[in-house]
């Protein structure tokens, strides 16, 4: 599979995790902070999770800077990678949805918060987090 395909297949990928994720971040500024918990550390290590999964990639897809760490890899592993991204993708919208009103960006606990243990909960202990490695494997292929 060409490189273009590729860049404008995770480009979309990018956009749709951004239509999954922006209106439960408007949702949750509504609601009241009970306990919160961010420390420097975490703040630094999700400003390093950004920049490798958003920052790098869009370096790469809109210029050549990066171009010297392309390498080539058979297109059934071009298209395995595809199909790695749409199912993290699925997992994090998944995620997202079964959370509802108690998703939250860091370690805060909002009034009202649950412990959620149906839809993807119910098979699996931390989706959201199996969605973001699934989404770097993808990123590799």
């Amino acid at each position: 599979m060409d490189t273009l395909t590729l860049k404008i297949l995770f480009m979309l990928g990018l956009v749709f995790c951004f239509v999954i994720r922006i209106p439960h971040q408007r949702e949750n500024k509504k609601n009241v902070i009970a306990d919160d918990r961010k420390t420097t550390q975490e703040k630094a290590l999700l400003l390093l999770v950004f920049i490798g999964m958003m920052i790098l990639p869009l370096i790469y897809v809109l210029s050549s800077w990066l171009s010297v760490a392309n390498y080539n890899l058979p297109v059934w592993v071009n298209w395995l990678g595809v199909a790695t991204f749409g199912v993290a993708i699925w997992l994090f919208w998944r995620s997202h949805h079964d959370l509802g009103q108690n998703w939250s960006p860091t370690l805060e606990v909002r009034e009202g918060h649950t412990l959620i243990s149906n839809g993807v909960y119910q098979k699996i202990r931390h989706p959201m987090y199996t969605s973001v490695f699934l989404w770097c494997i993808a990123q590799a292929l």
